[in-house]
């Protein structure tokens, strides 16, 4: 069978391929798939060219959530070079099928921050993924650093994070929380005072209706790459 219009591909970005899909994910009100918020994450990246910054592409932290083999994690997990890394975020899916990869129902995000060696959980919906986002610390924690940084490690379920107002813009939050707490990294004087970290900020910056201007600015970008082929 032929390829359809929504397999089409529109855009290669770094390591990203988009699809027609993805520009009807985007237009419509629909969950946000893998590859918009790989792309976006990539973007991101691109931004701002620092390398103590590290937004992990979806794939990798389902991989890490779900890989049972400890020397097959260590193997994997280490060549990412956490401990060189002063701000690590990841997205988080609630699929619990190893065999469907684009799975799941609902994104969350997990930020670890060096100097508060902190993993924080940013959920839009009440803490729905804290399992997941639990799990995914236990498997990284280990490789953050040296065995005292990975022991005095914390976890903080951030119980103040923006709440989606729909049942399908998760995906939108876990965008704009990532770029708020780049934003802050990256204008942030006061690195070493970890107490309010980048939670006023996200407050501020994750709103319904900057939300809501996420999704056109995404489609927007891609437009404009798709334009500069």
């Amino acid at each position: 069978m032929g390829k359809t219009a929504a397999d089409e591909k529109i855009l290669s970005y770094n390591d990203v391929v988009l699809r027609q899909i993805d520009l009807d994910i985007l237009s419509g009100p629909y969950y946000l798939n893998d590859r918009i918020i790989e792309f976006y994450f990539s973007y991101l990246s691109s931004c701002h060219e620092s390398h103590d910054v590290f937004l992990v592409p979806p794939s990798i932290a389902f991989w890490i959530i779900s890989c049972l083999d400890v020397e097959g994690l260590k193997d994997f997990v280490e060549p990412l070079k956490l401990p060189e890394k002063e701000l690590v975020i990841f997205p988080v899916n609630d699929n619990v099928d190893v065999s469907l990869a684009g799975g799941g129902n609902h994104w969350s995000l997990l930020a670890y921050e060096r100097n508060a060696n902190v993993f924080v959980h940013h959920d839009s919906n009440h803490g729905m993924n804290g399992m997941q986002a639990r799990k995914l610390f236990r498997a990284v924690v280990g490789y953050i650093g040296d065995s005292d940084v990975a022991s005095k490690a914390k976890y903080v379920e951030c119980t103040d994070s923006p709440l989606q107002m729909n049942g399908y813009d998760c995906g939108v939050y876990v965008t704009a929380i990532g770029r708020a707490i780049c934003s802050w990294y990256k204008s942030s004087e006061q690195k070493n005072n970890t107490q309010g970290l980048w939670f006023s900020v996200v407050k501020e910056q994750v709103t319904p209706s900057a939300v809501t201007e996420m999704r056109e600015e995404i489609l927007r970008l891609i437009r404009g790459l798709m334009e500069k082929k």
